[in-house]
């Protein structure tokens, strides 16, 4: 079975501006890279379906998605928060990212493909389950989690956040589900300043301090994330697959590097292999220094696909 690169052109026109780095150009910079190296070819390219509004109140209220969807201008930009923002494609190029999730869930269920990669944007792992923030307008990740939990009746899955930035809103959404273990490394004390306040039981949060590297990682997940996982057992892996922990990446100070995206992705798929047949839907949140973003992502997909 194939990887499956899920994506979609609407996710290209959702723009915030021309100085804000989750920008249009991260996406078309992943496959640029991805076809320069001659791999693109070795995936199965999909276009993310529009997810439905039950779908969404998997895990947002009928509230928040009226919020959003009301926010979405005629013209011009208009802000939820000061860093996040819509245009007139925001609001299609979110159902996109979300409905990313939900295609790749159905794709491994079906055995369509062993692991999938979402190419999508806008990001979704700092928007709580009424608060859209941190560029996120949807919770794409606990979207997908939520719909594997409840279509097709898994009984545990598990989520894993390596961004440099602590995906705080699937926290708020997830946290005391004992269905879902949430395993996270994130750069501590730094934006959204949270993770390290008395976390939920299925919580495993790992804060690193600025200038953590490849060495911290493997202690983290060979210490503290492999142990839950494995004696969790999850049916499917989620990973919220931030790359601006990247060492070039200056919206953080941590220094990991593309071998260190290699490694953790190849012991998660591990773990997939050892629990779940392989399943493994990997999402993409950070990552704003477009060459950075480009290795890494093609690092962790040659990772998911074994090239």
């Amino acid at each position: 079975m194939s990887t499956a690169f899920i994506t979609h052109a609407d996710c290209l026109k959702h723009d915030m501006g021309d100085l804000h780095p989750e920008a249009p150009g991260r996406l078309t910079a992943i496959q640029d890279h991805l076809i320069a190296q001659g791999i693109d070819m070795y995936f199965t390219h999909y276009d993310a379906p529009l997810a439905t509004l039950e779908q969404l109140m998997l895990v947002h209220p009928a509230s928040h998605i009226k919020k959003v969807k009301d926010t979405s201008p005629a013209f011009g930009i208009a802000h939820l928060d000061p860093d996040t923002a819509m245009n007139p494609h925001t609001w299609q190029a979110a159902l996109r990212s979300a409905g990313a999730g939900i295609l790749a869930v159905d794709m491994l269920m079906d055995r369509k493909a062993e692991n999938a990669f979402c190419a999508v944007r806008p990001p979704g792992h700092h928007c709580e389950r009424e608060t859209p923030m941190g560029f996120c307008f949807f919770n794409n990740i606990a979207i997908a989690a939520h719909y594997a939990l409840t279509h097709h009746k898994l009984e545990r899955v598990a989520i894993i956040d390596f961004d440099v930035h602590h995906g705080n809103g699937t926290e708020n959404i997830c946290a005391g589900d004992e269905r879902i273990l949430m395993c996270s490394i994130f750069q501590h004390p730094f934006y959204p300043y949270s993770g390290t306040d008395k976390p939920a039981a299925n919580m495993v949060n790992v804060p690193l301090p600025g200038g953590s590297g490849g060495e911290e990682l493997q202690a983290a997940v060979l210490e503290s994330w492999i142990p839950r996982l494995d004696a969790f057992k999850p049916q499917m892996i989620f990973i919220s697959a931030g790359f601006d922990a990247h060492y070039e990446d200056d919206m953080g100070g941590m220094k990991l590097f593309e071998k260190d995206y290699a490694w953790v992705t190849t012991q998660l798929r591990d773990v997939a292999v050892r629990h779940a047949n392989g399943r493994i839907v990997s999402m993409l949140e950070g990552g704003y220094v477009m060459s950075a973003l480009a290795r890494s992502v093609a690092t962790h997909l040659r990772a998911l696909a074994e090239i």
